[in-house]
């Protein structure tokens, strides 16, 4: 009786386990290979909330849980909806499809306006209903993992809308701390690729609790400690890059309003618009980074960036500047001040623009000797660094006559374009240096010789002329000539050297060469072309797969010996003495007056 009452219970436990299966999902993996494929890779989250909608047509259409063929009747997913792992998935891309939803609005050129506010927010709140409700469904239908995911899930998007809120810190900072320690521990367990997707998780949500934490007040964290956390990449940054970015234009716009006048070589031009103000001070943060101490350890690819954002910030300023002028009439002293104003912006951007153009160059060197760097790239030719040369020395001289263009010439503008008409004869010789290594390469030593020669004889009288002048910079920029001397002369010798060799070479060369020569031909004996062939059911074109050349006839075509004409030498010409004929004849008949005027 005992044993029959174990057993029913058995069978009363299987069913129970048979009709309310535990499903698993691996929450996290799923999110960042959606989010990773479809765009975010990219920030691309047009493209992700599209992807989201489609997921989700075919897995309505798929669990055939569509809401209605011609009216709307919405079917809400409940705990006993959920019979497959498929309902779970319907919940939680829907609710990324409102996120992403949200981050497009955030992404907009000019940033969202009040409206479109209004519907981000709404989007995000409908991003956490549908969150809430994914971790809800996960902690009765799915296994502990998939339950302890679905709720760290959920508590990221709850902080995401109070950090876009900008309320209720402390809440928000709860809701990242409970996803983050989540993160944590389940990063302690599982594969290899588990662990560090929950490591990468758990690095992208330190900034937002960080910048949680100084809004609360219980941290002394810096604001470039703040711009040093915002460069990191990830699509949970981008709410945090955002407020920063926010956060910052707001102290901007305060700095901007204690700066009233912009200082360039010796002038002083009045701002008076604070969207300028607020641009070119954004201009001076980025290029404090690109000139600070700490300069030389940023990676070459992260100041190309930054260059980047500092040429939109100072053609913000001048956009802003023009439309000034445009609505400034008739009054002509704010007219010049505006217009000194966008000269010296202008200036200065052609400063920034020379010195990311150094930076490209150092770069190309870099690569020069090397055939391939740690990415994979292919190595830089020497008509590269030839190319950008070229576009330094136009950048020069858009410059300097963009500076030298004024009337009234401050000792500062004279000293200006002297320092930038060294810095084009460095250029200059340093693009001859390079152009002689090019036609090096292609085996014309007569030329990169002359070039070489040319380009040593520009190093001295550079040399010469930077000994005898005041410049500041003159001991950086005479070390690099003198570089650039050295390596012009061992080049010259490595080309004689060289050109010597290939003459004396040339002769064995020759005789080499025309002892090879055959009539019958260079194609080898054992390959047979079509006409050799005819019998055989062999392809002369070759197989599909295959990149061999066809073999249908020999080109060039082989020499043949041919038969000549005869050559006919006439020697009995010059001996034969022909008789005279003058006898044959006919004699003209003369008159009477034409022998008087013989």
């Amino acid at each position: 009786m005992g044993k029959e009452m174990e057993t029913s219970a058995m069978e009363i436990d299987e069913k129970i386990t048979q009709t309310n299966p535990k499903f698993s999902i691996n929450v996290l993996q799923l999110l960042k290979s959606a989010q990773m494929q479809h765009g975010l890779r990219h920030g691309d989250y047009t493209r992700y909330r599209r992807y989201c909608t489609a997921r989700l047509r075919r897995l309505y259409k798929s669990l055939k849980f569509t809401h209605g063929k011609g009216k709307y009747t919405r079917r809400t997913i409940t705990e006993s909806t959920v019979s497959e792992v498929r309902y779970l998935h319907v919940v939680f891309y829907t609710a990324e499809r409102a996120w992403s939803h949200a981050m497009e609005k955030r992404q907009l050129p000019d940033g969202p306006n009040a409206r479109q506010r209004i519907y981000l927010i709404g989007r995000l709140r409908k991003a956490v209903k549908w969150a809430t409700l994914f971790s809800q469904l996960c902690a009765t239908k799915g296994d502990s993992r998939t339950s302890l995911e679905a709720e760290a899930y959920a508590s990221y998007m709850k902080g995401s809308l109070l950090f876009e809120l900008d309320k209720n810190w402390d809440t928000a900072l709860m809701n990242f701390k409970s996803a983050r320690a989540v993160y944590e521990e389940l990063g302690k367990y599982g594969d290899l690729e588990n662990q560090v997707l929950c490591r990468e998780r758990v690095e992208e949500l330190e900034p937002s609790i960080r910048y949680c934490l100084h809004k609360v007040g219980e941290s002394k964290i810096q604001t470039s400690e703040l711009l040093e956390i915002g460069e990191m990449e990830g699509p949970a940054l981008d709410l945090f890059k955002a407020k920063l970015e926010a956060v910052m234009d707001e102290a901007r716009t305060q700095q901007a309003a204690s700066m009233t006048e912009f200082h360039w070589l010796g002038h002083r031009f009045p701002i008076s618009n604070a969207k300028t103000r607020v641009s070119i001070l954004k201009a001076q943060e980025l290029e404090k980074d690109l000139h600070s101490s700490a300069a030389d350890s940023v990676p070459a690819e992260k100041k190309l960036v930054i260059f980047d954002k500092v040429f939109a910030a100072y053609q913000d300023a001048r956009s802003s500047i023009r439309t000034d002028l445009v609505t400034a009439g008739n009054a002509e002293n704010v007219k010049d001040d505006l217009s000194g104003l966008d000269k010296a912006v202008n200036a200065v951007l052609g400063q920034r623009t020379i010195e990311r153009n150094q930076l490209l160059v150092s770069i190309a060197k870099s690569k020069l000797s090397r055939q391939r760097d740690d990415k994979g790239d292919k190595s830089t030719k020497p008509e590269g660094l030839v190319r950008l040369y070229d576009l330094l020395l136009l950048n020069i001289e858009d410059l300097t006559e963009l500076v030298s263009s004024g009337r009234d010439r401050k000792p500062e503008e004279v000293a200006f374009c002297e320092e930038y008409d060294f810095k084009s004869l460095v250029f200059r010789s340093e693009r001859c240096f390079y152009l002689a290594k090019s036609y090096s390469l292609a085996g014309k030593r007569t030329e990169a010789y002359a070039l070489y020669c040319h380009a040593r004889s520009l190093a001295d009288d550079i040399l010469r002329k930077l000994q005898s002048s005041t410049n500041a910079d003159k001991q950086v920029m005479i070390q690099e000539v003198k570089a650039l001397y050295d390596n012009c002369r061992s080049n010259i010798c490595v080309e004689h050297a060289a050109g010597i060799m290939e003459d004396l070479k040339a002769p064995e060369k020759l005789s080499k060469g025309v002892s090879t020569l055959s009539l019958n031909g260079a194609a080898k004996k054992s390959e047979k072309f079509l006409l050799d062939k005819l019998d055989d059911y062999e392809s002369a074109v070759g197989d599909p797969g295959t990149k061999g050349p066809s073999r249908i006839e020999p080109f060039p075509p082989a020499f043949q010996s041919i038969p000549r004409n005869p050559i006919v030498l006439d020697l009995a010409f010059n001996s034969i003495e022909f008789p005279s004929l003058e006898k044959r004849m006919k004699k003209e008949s003369k008159g009477f007056i034409s022998r008087l005027w013989r």
